[in-house]
């Protein structure tokens, strides 16, 4: 049974910086094409992706980030760990959000490109962790 956990999520200031983490137990990612992705859910508002990124044969890597969040946002991975990570600085009220994980394997290179902002391209989903932005 795949599980999704992320954590780090908290209340900061604007101008504070958080990390979220992304953790996954019951996949397997060696000799596999990964898609992952953070995507945040304000209330009253669609589900948006935030960063994903396509992990491809001998881990060539992409990342796709939201305009709203580029510059700021920083994905990382730790390979060994298989921990999906992602560094938030300069936050601001807007990205109060909560914000998931979604991973996919196995997934092909044109479809990332094609459905990679598209929540419904992810089959493992985690619960959620709160990022609340005020002063």
């Amino acid at each position: 049974q795949v599980q999704i956990v992320e954590s780090g999520g908290g209340s900061v200031q604007p101008g504070g910086s958080l990390k979220l983490s992304c953790t996954a137990s019951g996949l397997t990612y060696t000799y596999r094409t990964i898609c992952m992705g953070w995507f945040r859910q304000a209330p009253g508002r669609e589900r948006e992706a935030v960063v994903t990124i396509y992990v491809g044969s001998g881990d060539a890597v992409r990342a796709d980030y939201a305009d709203s969040v580029k510059g700021r946002f920083i994905i990382s991975r730790d390979t060994i760990k298989h921990i999906l990570y992602l560094q938030m600085n300069d936050l601001k009220t807007e990205d109060t959000a909560m914000y998931y994980c979604a991973q996919d394997v196995d997934c092909s290179y044109s479809d990332y490109v094609r459905r990679a902002s598209d929540a419904g391209s992810y089959e493992y989903w985690g619960q959620g962790t709160q990022v609340t932005v005020s002063s």
